[in-house]
């Protein structure tokens, strides 16, 4: 009995310890098998990321095509700018025009451009501000964009025509005119107008846009009455209302005529083209902004003091 009772007992140890050792293998078995079912749950969860990576890696070929598309339109703009810089006809003043070429560094200045005004950067940047102004954004400075940028600057001028107090008078000292003789009436202008001239002079100096000795930023003239205009319209008849105004910014001594090279006050084209590239107005056409003037675009010399 008691040999049948151990025999009973070791088959059930055995059996027992089979159990276990199949039990281990078939938990083994299952792990493995989410071990691989979860690998291939993150290798299906990775194609997409992979696929967004392909497509990540392609998407500059589309802007690259496109500045492509862009440089080669506004290569075509630039040499029509090249043409009509010098071609362009229309009329200011009851005096007909021809080209813009003059007027480069106000328009650089007008639309944020620095580049030579026959490059395609140039029209690049001429295409934002006709965008940014409803015209057609070509790039090229046609008759249509002209006028809408010679209104601009004109919309920007002295718009307050008041004629000053002679207590709102001060007088130029002679050391700061072109003319050192000019008579004491005649170096008359609005304090304000003044003190912000003092200031603008001053940072030109220390930009090294004018050096001891130059005559470069003089005052040439400033309050004028219109009696005396009348006299200086007599003097040039030709001049039209684009030169010599019937009602001069000048009346009100915000109005100042500044020595920015060449000949003072000429309005030959050869004359105002020497001043436009002067060093003198290139650094006014930056810089006056931040003082308060604003050019008057068809006279090199001549800005006026809107305030800042």
């Amino acid at each position: 009995m008691k040999s049948g009772k151990g025999l009973v007992i070791g088959l059930a140890i055995v059996l027992a310890t089979v159990g276990v050792i199949f039990s281990f293998q078939w938990k083994a078995v299952g792990q493995a098998a989410r071990i691989q079912t979860a690998q291939a749950s993150s290798n299906e969860g990775s194609a997409p990321a992979a696929a967004v990576s392909v497509e990540r890696l392609s998407a500059p070929a589309k802007p690259a095509a496109a500045a492509s598309a862009a440089t080669g339109l506004f290569a075509s703009a630039a040499a029509r700018n090249a043409d009509l810089q010098d071609s362009l006809t229309w009329a200011f003043g009851g005096k007909s025009q021809r080209g813009w070429r003059i007027y480069a560094p106000l328009v650089g200045g007008l639309i944020g451009a620095d580049s030579e005004q026959t490059s395609s950067d140039f029209a690049t940047q001429l295409s934002r501000w006709q965008q940014q102004h409803g015209a057609s954004a070509n790039g090229v400075l046609d008759s249509g964009t002209w006028s809408q940028i010679v209104a601009n600057w004109q919309a920007n001028r002295l718009k307050d025509h008041s004629r000053p107090t002679a207590d709102e008078l001060v007088t130029i000292p002679t050391s700061e005119c072109y003319d050192p003789s000019r008579p004491e009436a005649l170096r008359q202008v609005e304090r304000r107008t003044y003190a912000a001239y003092k200031q603008m002079v001053a940072a030109a100096a220390a930009d090294g846009a004018v050096t001891g000795g130059e005559q470069y930023f003089k005052v040439v003239s400033a309050l004028r009455t219109p009696e005396y205009q009348a006299q200086l319209r007599a003097q040039s008849p030709n001049s039209g209302r684009a030169g010599l105004a019937v009602n001069s910014p000048h009346f009100t001594g915000r109005a100042l005529d500044l020595y920015v090279g060449g000949e003072p006050v000429s309005t030959k084209d050869d004359n105002r083209a020497i001043q436009t590239q002067s060093k003198a107005y290139r650094w006014l056409v930056k810089n006056a902004g931040r003082f308060g003037f604003r050019p008057y675009f068809y006279e090199p010399w001549h800005w006026e003091y809107v305030g800042k």
